[in-house]
């Protein structure tokens, strides 16, 4: 039946659908309740705001760092295989989170959790594409990208919930999920494989990207936090070499995980530079605005982990619009306009203070970062792989999901300590929120400057003409249609729009 196609309305694609929704909805569920959970976490372990910024980071380091090499692994070995190996081993990990006794061995289990992410999050979206028929393809993944925006959606108020009772119970939670979907894949998911894929895997480009990444996050969070040492300097200056290096051996290696190729394109480099600015604000915004709502604005868990709700919710219902709009216009315009609209929201939450109301204060800003962050993303994503050629779009769209988390990652570790947010600091309300304004001024800035960078290299129209090498293999079945793509702004994956339009165009 793989070899045919899967069909929509059937048995068989019912279930492949139901283990890639719970598997993709893990990591949604895990990106949206964690940041609920931190304030309390850091009261239970006794620790400062640089313990909570790698609760956070942890996680997202092994995560970029791994993702572009997960995807490499299930076209290679199954992506079956993969995804159930993810599943278990993100599960396991979160048993680990929900047992730490302190903050220490909280961040070891969150990086290892990230290495399951890493491994599962690929190959969900991957088994769709790989497992269904011709057109029911684009419906399937349709499917699957807005039925995975109804956990973004619950994941808030689910988090808010547990929290009160304890904020194991938001790692514990997966366990139960876990074993459902384990359970499903192996019995009801066709193995499905990429038979011309590259022999080789790049492991050494992997470790430079492990590396690299690591020493800059923990070189940026402790001269962030003030607590500056020679180690950290020591850090930043090997994450930079790394880094080079990581250049040097994806221009000679035979089979890269970034194809140096993709940034020949002019548009495809200035798109990623943009989703490096636009995702840094929105990764400090994610983390900070929870804790805001909490210390203080004196909200309970619930309704400050519904504080970005209001984003998932407008751009699932708005986001095919958008990439409709930007088909018929172009990119330029919406990427320039979006980012310096969300950037609007993040003023307007200059108001959110000790007697905030959710409705006066909250909404109306989050609103509107939302109607500007739905502007910007749909175009972003369709430019990246307008900018791409078609045998690279895998690649394309995982090197800015790459580029996505990493800027998340760096903010996280920067954004706080420029700020003034520090260890002594996170659990004062004047001093938090202090730093929260100054937060939300650089997160301004760096959106509006997304919004320029967008104005000046965009081209109004797109097509793939990055000249491409002599193609290794002609790959096996259907070819992929190009679908319109959107990322989830909680997960990070690019997927489907969630509500993609008819063959009529409507």
């Amino acid at each position: 039946m793989a070899e045919q196609g899967l069909r929509m309305g059937t048995a068989a694609g019912r279930w492949v659908l139901l283990t890639t929704v719970l598997g993709s909805g893990l990591v949604m569920l895990d990106g949206t309740v964690v940041n609920v959970a931190l304030a309390h976490i850091g009261e239970d372990l006794d620790t400062g705001f640089t313990g909570l910024q790698w609760t956070v980071n942890a996680y997202t380091l092994s995560l970029a760092s791994l993702i572009l090499l997960g995807g490499s692994l299930g076209d290679r070995y199954g992506r079956r295989r993969v995804f159930v190996i993810g599943v278990v081993w993100f599960a396991l990990a979160s048993l680990a989170c929900g047992l730490a006794p302190d903050i220490g061995t909280l961040v070891a289990a969150r990086a290892l959790q990230g290495v399951g992410g890493a491994l599962l999050t690929p190959g969900s979206l991957a088994i769709i594409s790989a497992s269904f028929h011709g057109k029911d393809r684009a419906a399937a993944v349709g499917a699957w990208s807005g039925l995975g925006g109804i956990a973004g959606a619950v994941g808030p108020f689910l988090g808010g919930w547990l929290v009160e009772w304890t904020w194991r119970a938001v790692f514990l939670l997966n366990l139960p999920l876990a074993a459902v979907v384990v359970a499903v894949a192996l019995r009801h998911v066709p193995e499905t494989r990429d038979t011309a894929a590259a022999r080789g895997l790049d492991l050494s480009g992997t470790a430079l990207a492990v590396v690299g990444l690591a020493g800059l996050t923990w070189s940026l969070t402790d001269l962030g936090a003030g607590t500056a040492s020679a180690a950290a300097w020591v850090a930043l200056v090997v994450g930079l070499g790394a880094l080079g290096v990581f250049v040097l051996v994806e221009l000679r290696s035979r089979h890269p995980l970034v194809p140096p190729v993709l940034f020949a394109d002019r548009v495809f480099t200035a798109a990623n530079v943009v989703t490096l600015l636009v995702y840094a604000a929105l990764g400090a915004l994610f983390l900070l605005l929870v804790l805001q709502l909490q210390i203080v604005a004196g909200f309970p868990p619930v309704l400050a982990g519904a504080g970005l709700l209001p984003v998932t919710v407008v751009m699932l219902l708005f986001s095919s619009r958008s990439g409709a709009l930007a088909e018929r216009i172009g990119p330029r315009i919406p990427m320039t306009v979006g980012p310096i609209v969300a950037a609007g929201g993040l003023l307007l939450m200059l108001r959110i203070g000790p007697d905030a109301s959710w409705l006066v204060d909250v909404l109306p800003a989050v609103l509107v970062f939302a109607a500007g962050l739905t502007l910007t993303v749909a175009p972003l994503t369709a430019t990246v792989l307008g900018a791409a050629p078609d045998r690279y779009a895998g690649a394309a769209s995982g090197v800015n999901n790459a580029v996505a988390r990493a800027a998340g990652l760096l903010a996280v570790a920067v954004i706080p300590g420029v700020a003034g947010i520090g260890n002594a600091d996170y659990s004062d309300p004047v001093a938090f929120g202090a730093g929260f304004r100054t937060a939300l001024l650089i997160g301004a800035g760096l959106l509006v400057l997304g919004g320029l960078v967008s104005a000046v290299t965009i081209r109004s129209t797109l097509r793939a003409d990055v000249p491409a090498a002599a193609p290794e293999a002609e790959p096996v079945g259907p070819p992929l249609e190009r679908i319109p793509l959107e990322r989830c702004p909680h997960c990070g994956i690019n997927a489907p729009q969630a509500y993609p339009r008819d063959s009529a165009g409507s």
